[in-house]
């Protein structure tokens, strides 16, 4: 079983060839790798970056296995991505690239059997081309993909939802472990989707954001920033630094800072042996996919610090994503209230569960975690026959 479990089901190469703006020809390369399938179709994002190779993909595709099976979703685990700059790219040329991508990998696809998402680099926008892409070849299917337009049967509340899941766990992990919220402060690393809703929402708890940041840079204000003015401010020149009334730090100076929690929501392996040490924050939740890297990850255990581990911290994203193909299944729309109050449920029904296994046995959340999705798919796989 193990063997199972560490390899993928499919992986599938296909190349990308397009015609770019200036009527030439680029040959781009592209990945859908499928892990496990077990508890339900395969799901997982859709990145454009050019570190996006097949060893990036292959390990991304078994975190969306753990990740679905940690939170409860009847999901397996995927992740595609094609290696391309999507910055360097005209709107045009990213439809072009994304239809063309479809088509490769269209006959893996299935409202059953596998749905992708968004990821970085990609958006609600490249959600649509994929679902017209499929849809002109096997007819209107909106359950193809998830994180859609919600003019094209998107869900309410699926833009925040990663964010608003990082909340939540944050608030149920802070209850249990004694940690008052009220007043606490906060560092956020990245600025994006994720980084900027966690900012918006976990004021609500009574938490202060002192800190954020982006690739150009950071910004501290000891007495709290004002998260929707630094939004303006993005919206406007692009980047959060040089915001007014703020001190410029780094990224690196921004997980060093003296605060209550720690929100790393940008790059993975933020946090490694060469700086755990220095991390003040008594509670880290992972925001981003594999911020901490193992070592890193035993020297804050060793310090006492609590660690949020990523396949529950931030499944809010796919866990919305889920309650957006039922609504598309069902041709029924949920209201907002009732994406986020199912969103709740479901991320404090996995906290608690995590939680309780780290009691019990001793051990980090992030063994706990894992011990919990593995068994899931395990259990899964032998009541299916497969083994």
């Amino acid at each position: 079983m193990r063997d199972v479990l560490r390899t993928s089901y499919r992986e599938l190469r296909v190349q990308v060839p397009i015609r770019m703006d200036d009527g030439s020809l680029e040959v781009f390369t592209g990945y859908r790798v499928q892990h496990n399938a077990a508890r339900g179709p395969y799901k997982g994002g859709i990145r454009y970056h050019p570190d996006a190779d097949l060893d990036e993909v292959r390990a991304l595709a078994a975190l969306m296995t753990w990740k679905t099976a940690v939170v409860g979703i009847p999901f397996g685990g995927a992740k595609g991505g094609v290696q391309c700059d999507p910055t360097q790219m005209s709107d045009g040329e990213k439809q072009r690239l994304t239809r063309r991508f479809t088509q490769m990998i269209s006959y893996v696809l299935g409202t059953n059997r596998d749905i992708p998402a968004p990821d970085m680099g990609t958006d609600a926008a490249t959600m649509a081309w994929m679902m017209d892409a499929y849809s002109s070849r096997y007819g209107y299917t909106p359950g193809i993909v998830t994180g859609k337009p919600v003019e094209l049967g998107g869900s309410l509340g699926r833009e925040a939802a990663t964010g608003r899941g990082v909340v939540y766990a944050i608030e149920d992990a802070a209850r249990d472990l004694g940690i008052e919220l009220e007043g606490a402060t906060v560092a956020v690393q990245g600025f994006g989707n994720v980084g900027s809703w966690f900012a918006r929402l976990v004021l609500e708890l009574g938490c202060r954001v002192v800190a954020v940041s982006d690739v150009k840079g950071g910004i501290h204000r000891a007495g709290g920033l004002d998260v929707d003015a630094v939004a303006e401010h993005v919206r406007e020149s692009g980047s959060v630094v040089g915001v007014p009334d703020t001190e410029s730090i780094s990224n690196e100076e921004l997980i060093e800072l003296d605060v209550d929690v720690l929100v790393p929501a940008a790059l993975d392996r933020v946090i490694t042996e060469r700086n755990a040490d220095r991390v003040r924050a008594r509670l880290i939740a992972e925001a981003a996919n594999h911020p901490v890297s193992p070592a890193g990850d035993e020297i804050l255990e060793a310090n006492g610090k609590t660690v949020i581990p990523d396949i529950l911290a931030n499944a809010g994203g796919v866990t919305v994503s889920y309650f957006e193909w039922v609504q598309n299944i069902q041709q029924f729309r949920w209201e907002e209230e009732h994406v986020n109050t199912e969103l709740k449920k479901t991320m404090s029904r996995a906290w608690e569960a995590v939680y309780a296994r780290s009691q019990a046995d001793g051990i980090p959340l992030r063994l706990a975690a894992f011990a919990i999705a593995v068994e899931k798919v395990d259990r899964a796989d032998r009541l299916r026959g497969y083994v």
